[in-house]
């Protein structure tokens, strides 16, 4: 199969599974991920405190369902996993119409859509149903029932890490609570999967990579708890990532809180001087995902966010009209060809170091000069690397300003050449003696 049918099939397989912040559901779901990348799972304990969070019990749903007085069904979890309150209460009742209402989640405006509700940290009981369902509820005595129980379990998470030449960090993380959800639950693991095999099969890579999967907000929290000090210490950037399906949208980047973070820079230059088609959000706190926790003032982090189809912004949105159809497959692979550019990208720009910085080092000494100079050799298209005169310009641009002051997309901004033409000039000087990097900061050539 190819990457398109592989992404359909894992696809197929997560999306039946019932899954919420702790529970069998996220184990399935990381076991059927670590056959795609190699999975580290950890568990922590119920009543575990993470900063000013405890871990909760274990949710464990069974079966649930509402049935009127004839014994006629009217929902039922086997036939979709948002019919019930997501960490709700057991209950085994007959109640009238009434009541039964002050337990019902609808979508007013969106009258065949079931939504996902939670109640994660307050006790209640619940289902979800159309507002069609709703409507057509007549009055009757109703048996409620949902077989649930919240026993001591633990919340697992998992990790794979790519080791790089660098101890240098590039933390890539997606979040595996929804269930029933595509765009706004899957599309972030299985492009982090992807995108995991696509990194892996560069013949070397600067960075060290951790994809980390884990519930949203109580996982990342658990997560920083267990290994902020760490990610403080190494993390060079890192990536969130959400909802991102969507034909034919663009590319979304939420920037990281910190203004310094490198994919900050980086997507701005992409966005400024190639005019890439990619919308930049600023941060905030008041909604996405984990890049909250990642961003927090404690650990402000240099995590960003990519999303396509963005959360809160599309009908489907935490319902049941956020389906494979609507999403599609084809725009996760499309996410996956975007972000691992941008990754090769990032692995290219930093702070480089002339070694002969004395004086314009003789660049005909090192085939980097014409032997001749003539007004053949002063003109030429600039749209092709293969121009002489662009590869001699980013030659005598790159060794001017790498002083340590400069990153390559500082450079760079200064041309009106891809950021990607760079790498043939780069890798020819570095070839040649004349160039070093790239440096993650600007010590690692000034100390030089």
């Amino acid at each position: 199969m190819n990457e398109l049918q592989q992404m359909d099939e894992l696809f197929d397989r997560l999306f039946p599974l019932f899954r919420s912040i702790t529970g069998e559901g996220v184990r399935q779901t990381l076991d059927i991920l670590g056959e795609y990348l190699p999975l580290t799972v950890e568990a922590v304990p119920s009543g575990t405190e993470v900063f000013d969070w405890t871990i909760p019990k274990e949710w464990v749903i069974r079966e649930a369902w509402i049935k009127d007085s004839q014994g006629r069904e009217i929902i039922n979890i086997t036939d979709s996993n948002l019919h019930v309150l997501n960490y709700s209460e057991p209950i085994d009742r007959i109640v009238s119409l009434s009541e039964l209402k002050e337990h019902l989640f609808t979508i007013p405006h969106l009258p065949d859509a079931v939504p996902y509700v939670i109640s994660y940290y307050k006790e209640r009981w619940g289902f979800c149903m159309t507002h069609n369902q709703l409507t057509a509820l007549e009055e009757d005595q109703y048996h409620v029932y949902i077989d649930s129980e919240k026993i001591d379990g633990v919340l697992n998470y998992a990790e794979a890490i790519l080791p790089g030449k660098s101890d240098k960090e590039i933390l890539i993380t997606s979040y595996i609570c929804h269930p029933s959800m595509a765009n706004n639950e899957l599309s972030g693991p299985i492009v982090a999967a992807f995108l995991y095999n696509r990194l892996k099969s560069w013949e070397q890579r600067e960075f060290t990579y951790r994809f980390v999967f884990h519930p949203e907000t109580i996982g990342s929290i658990t997560y920083l708890a267990k290994h902020g000090q760490h990610l403080r210490d190494h993390l060079h950037s890192g990536m969130v990532l959400t909802c991102l399906g969507g034909k034919d949208m663009p590319l979304s980047y939420k920037m990281a809180r910190n203004d310094k973070a490198p994919l900050n820079e980086l997507v701005q230059f992409l966005v400024q001087h190639e005019k890439r088609e990619i919308t930049i959000r600023p941060f905030s706190p008041l909604n996405g995902s984990d890049e909250r926790q990642y961003c927090s003032p404690g650990f402000n982090l240099p995590m960003g966010q990519f999303s396509r189809m963005i959360y809160g912004q599309y009908a489907g949105y935490h319902n049941s009209l956020d389906t494979k159809e609507a999403m599609t497959i084809e725009a996760l692979l499309q996410s996956v060809d975007e972000l691992e550019e941008m990754l090769l990208l990032q692995e290219l720009n930093g702070y480089y170091h002339n070694l002969k910085p004395f004086g314009e080092p003789k660049l005909s000494n090192y085939d980097l000069y014409p032997d001749i100079n003539s007004p053949l050799n002063r003109r030429g298209s600039t749209n092709t690397l293969m121009d002489n005169r662009q590869h001699l310009n980013q030659v005598l641009m790159t060794l001017n300003y790498s002083d340590g002051e400069h990153t390559l997309v500082n450079i760079a901004a200064k041309m009106h050449y891809p950021l990607r033409d760079y790498q043939v000039s780069i890798d020819k000087l570095k070839e040649v003696g004349l160039l070093d990097g790239p440096f993650r900061n600007q010590e690692g050539v000034t100390r030089r």
